[in-house]
């Protein structure tokens, strides 16, 4: 995943969404099992009439059954498969791809761009109901029905809690050799005139299962089976906690990427790799 481009390739940037209901995930798999990152590396050999599959690093891996509205990827191409391909590209692979994934914009990157490391934050909203009649229909592929009232404020006073740097590790699936350290920037729940509440939630980056495990905590908090203050004691403790359950991944969207201007793209690339430690914690590499 380096920001050098090989000589005689282009650096190419790519912005898509797709629903994921019938995607085992972003990444390939082994075994045959249908990715988003297999279904766009497919389409992209095939119109490009490519022997070579291009390999995408994209902004972030979303686990089976997450969906993406402004989900970000690059891919190096050589620069005569670029030239020759790239007034026709969008078009082409909007005709090969199959219909729940589109890819809205093909662009040749600015120096330094990395799709996954240049990032400094990634927005997600997860969306739910406690209608007592449940989902409607027509959304039953995009938010989850929880059958107890729920109480947006006291959800909203255990989030404030859970803002800043902290080590994430009571929220996270561990890997190994990765942090669990992050900077939550924004986490907060407003109930549409539908009736759906909709959690934003923005971090510098997320780790494995951490916005599921973070919504549902304050679940519990919003239908009263805990207090506000125990999502923040849960974080405390850096160690997983049985009470919290990982909700469903269907409700959860990756809704937008944000980068740097173009000149800090390199740099930000550079600090994403760094070692990240809270304040007298040993440093370990970020995932």
């Amino acid at each position: 995943m380096s920001d050098e481009v090989q000589p005689g390739h282009v650096r190419v940037r790519l912005d898509l969404s797709y629903d994921g209901t019938g995607f085992h995930g972003w990444a390939k798999q082994a075994g045959g099992r249908r990715t988003v990152q297999g279904e766009i590396e497919d389409a992209l050999r095939t119109v490009t009439r490519s022997r070579e599959t291009y390999e995408l690093t994209v902004a972030g891996r979303t686990d089976a059954g997450v969906h993406a509205r402004g989900q970000v990827a690059h891919v190096d191409l050589p620069e005569g498969v670029w030239r020759e391909h790239h007034e026709k590209l969008l078009k082409r692979l909007a005709g090969r791809l199959p219909k729940d994934v589109r890819v809205w914009a093909l662009r040749e990157a600015p120096s330094g761009f990395n799709a996954r490391f240049s990032a400094v934050w990634r927005r997600y909203a997860y969306r739910v109901t406690d209608n007592p009649g449940g989902v409607d229909p027509l959304l039953r592929g995009h938010v989850l029905w929880h059958d107890w009232p729920l109480d947006v404020d006291a959800m909203n006073e255990a989030a404030r809690t859970l803002l800043g740097e902290h080590d994430f590790a009571a929220y996270c699936k561990k890997r190994e050799g990765a942090t669990t350290i992050r900077t939550l920037q924004e986490l907060s729940l407003v109930r549409g005139e539908d009736g759906i509440i909709t959690a934003t939630v923005r971090a510098d980056a997320f780790c494995h299962n951490m916005v599921r495990s973070l919504i549902g905590a304050l679940l519990f908090v919003g239908d009263g089976h805990r207090g506000p203050e125990w999502p923040g004691k849960v974080l405390a403790a850096r160690v997983r906690d049985s009470a919290v359950h990982v909700v469903r991944p269907h409700g959860l969207t990756l809704e937008e990427v944000g980068y740097p201007a173009d000149e800090l793209l390199a740099a930000r690339s550079k600090e994403a790799r760094n070692k990240r430690s809270l304040p007298g914690a040993s440093g370990c590499e970020t995932c």
